[in-house]
């Protein structure tokens, strides 16, 4: 059989279905490079703002007086790596952050002296990973971590003197999955895994863990029931709880009777987490995210401040960190059609500053709206979806169906650079909460349970069933592209429906589920029974069955759609053999497919010019695919260190490199 060349083959069936021309296009560097500001946060003590930015093209954490935010000078001098996630030592005398190398999630604490600008590694070890155990909001000086350098699979729990930085074993971990602390730093509750893929809490008292469990759940509250933390008193624990009811409500349980109450809930979608006191610990309001995200207060504590916050219009709204004395708080609003933003809001004067914009080279940009939507699955289930179309579509354009990756994750509304890049290249973009997406109750997550490539698969098919109806777009002029599940979503749909998809995008993807299983890092041994029911039980025959029938790579053969693949080469979720592995089956085959490889990148792409690198070739692969824009690769490449190692010919642009 006669087999034309990818882009020509592409070329011959993509006819534009709308005349973008008239939008601008957007510059990938604006929507995927280094934001201008980031991650602000106050100081406990108020005295301070912190925030990341760029130190010589790399994120750092950068510090400012809280009354002149524009003096802000660099704290930290990370050369490579970018910084993501930062947040204040409780006596804000120093902040703290965590990095990796190279993608190998292996997170290490470090703190940086705010006087003196002195970094020192808190967590000084090899191939470890650390975690927050606990903070106080009267031992300032200290918090609790877990290391797992003794054995990789468990976390040891130290304690961290902030000043000194000397580590002090509290306790030696022989099995549990993690611990709750309260605001005395003890440890109060110990949490084990069950071999049905559910929990078990055992109270503690010092170091002592109780033999018989306090609180007990299988699999199907696994992912909607746990501890949000103890009041500062040690009075009340709040828990996110599913237990003997559908969707997770917020509950207020009395230490010293036990006695459950519900603080909050709501019949469509899990309460996720709140606002607590910062004195007190205790409850003021709590946030339910069906089809956006919304605050509920509780009693009249912050009442009136909510009201102010979404009064101003300027568009969905994230409160941040609160000072101890509760008088500033950082908000961030959302407007999804403009760059975000970040404020100070002072309580008192009912006031707001703007303390900057994350993407001020976004200000006046096309950006669309996008809209939130409740597509019916075929055996009745609701998939919360979100659309964004591009601007001034009338009918049918080409569409890429964008899947979340987890899967044990979700899809929400806001500003989404994927979402805005897509729908500016002419293309309209669904994302779509599949069975097994979690937020939605215990009961559509566990609908997912040994679904992968099949129900779960199908509800992206019904999306896109719907998507055709109501004339977003064609049958034929749909594309899949996803990064991790989201990833394996686009295998399974070019290997296992090979005729629905006109191409797919696979950004760290696994292709097959037994050495998937196989790879993962030995910190989630504690979830391995979850993974094992949820996915398929490597350990039995019919689970090994199972795993391979829905592996894409048992049916590579089937692939006869574009096929681009992206992968870290450190990436310790999915191992870079899951697409070394699919590759090489589809070259057995001669079944073409382009395939690059990041070297200093793991589970995605952390560094900006690699993933503008990649979202370059990607632009360039989509478009003789469906027909629509895109900003010639050119140098993209150049500054990165992507490694084409397969297929640089399917790509307009690509070859030159």
């Amino acid at each position: 059989m006669l087999r034309l060349p990818i882009v020509l083959a592409a070329a011959l069936l993509a006819q534009p279905l709308m005349a973008a021309e008239t939008v601008p296009l957007i510059e990938r560097a604006k929507l995927f490079g280094n934001p201008t500001r980031t991650g602000g946060q106050l100081s406990p003590d108020g005295r301070w703002i912190s925030f990341i930015a760029p130190r010589d093209g790399v994120l750092n954490v950068w510090v400012a007086p809280a009354a002149t935010p524009d003096q802000a000078k660099p704290l930290t001098a990370e050369k490579t790596r970018p910084i993501r996630q930062a947040f204040w030592a409780p006596d804000s005398r120093s902040i703290l952050f965590i990095n990796d190398k190279g993608g190998d999630e292996n997170f290490l604490l470090y703190g940086v002296d705010i006087a003196t600008a002195t970094q020192k590694a808190l967590t000084p070890f090899e191939k470890t990973r650390v975690e927050i155990v606990g903070t106080s909001e009267t031992m300032k000086d200290r918090i609790l971590v877990g290391v797992n350098n003794r054995d990789p699979r468990w976390h040891d729990v130290y304690e961290l003197n902030l000043g000194t930085g000397a580590l002090t074993k509290v306790m030696e971990n022989d099995g549990y999955a993690g611990f709750v602390a309260d605001d005395q730093l003890k440890l109060r509750l110990a949490a084990k895994a069950r071999p049905d893929g559910g929990t078990d809490y055992y109270r503690m008292t010092g170091t002592t863990v109780e033999a018989k469990p306090v609180v007990q759940f299988g699999l199907d509250d696994s992912l909607t029931t746990s501890p949000l933390g103890f009041t500062v008193d040690g009075k009340t624990l709040y828990w996110m709880d599913s237990r003997g009811r559908d969707t997770a409500a917020l509950m207020a349980q009395d230490v010293g009777t036990g006695q459950m109450r519900v603080i909050g809930q709501s019949d469509k979608a899990d309460v996720g987490g709140g606002l607590f006191n910062p004195r007190t610990g205790q409850v003021e309001a709590y946030a339910v995210n069906y089809l956006k995200n919304e605050y509920v207060p509780v009693g009249d504590a912050v009442k009136a401040d909510l009201a102010f916050l979404k009064s101003q219009n300027k568009g969905q709204f994230v409160v941040g960190s609160r000072t101890d004395a509760d008088d500033k708080w950082i908000v961030s609003f959302d407007p999804v059609t403009a760059p975000a933003s970040t404020w100070v809001y002072d309580r008192k004067a009912k006031s707001l500053k703007q303390l900057y914009v994350s993407r001020p080279e976004l200000a006046g940009a096309p950006l669309v709206p996008m809209q939130p939507v409740e597509i019916k699955a075929r055996d009745g289930l609701t998939l919360v979806s979100y659309l964004t179309k591009p601007a001034g579509a009338t009918g049918p354009v080409p569409m890429v169906l964008f899947v979340h990756g987890g899967p044990w994750a979700r899809d929400g509304y806001g500003y989404n650079s994927y979402h805005q890049w897509l729908a500016n290249r002419g293309y309209a973009v669904l994302s779509v909460n599949y069975r097994g997406s979690t937020g939605f109750g215990k009961g559509f997550t566990s609908a997912g349970d040994l679904q992968w490539g099949r129900k779960m698969h199908d509800d992206l098919l019904d999306a896109v069933d719907w998507a055709v109806k109501q004339g977003v777009t064609a049958r034929d002029k749909v594309a899949i592209m996803g990064g991790s599940y989201g990833g394996y979503a686009t295998l399974a749909g070019l290997a296992f429906t090979p005729d629905t998809f006109a191409c797919g995008v696979d950004i760290v993807g696994p292709s097959n589920l037994m050495t998937l299983l196989k790879t993962i890092p030995p910190y989630w041994e504690a979830g391995k029974q979850q993974f094992y029911k949820r996915m398929g039980d490597p350990t039995t025959t019919e689970g090994q069955a199972l795993l391979k029938e829905r592996s894409p790579l048992s049916f590579a053969d089937r692939i006869k759609r574009p096929l681009l693949i992206g992968q870290g080469a450190n990436d310790p979720r999915v191992n870079v053999a899951e697409s070394d592995q699919i590759v090489t089956a589809m070259k057995a085959k001669n079944i073409p497919v382009t395939y690059i490889v990041f070297p200093d990148e793991g589970h995605g792409f952390a560094r900006p010019v690699n993933n503008i690198a990649f979202n370059a070739v990607a632009e360039n692969f989509l478009a003789p695919c469906l027909g629509g824009r895109a900003e010639p690769i050119g140098t993209a490449l150049q500054g990165s260190t992507a490694e084409v190692r397969e297929g640089a010919a399917n790509v307009p642009g690509l070859a030159a490199k």
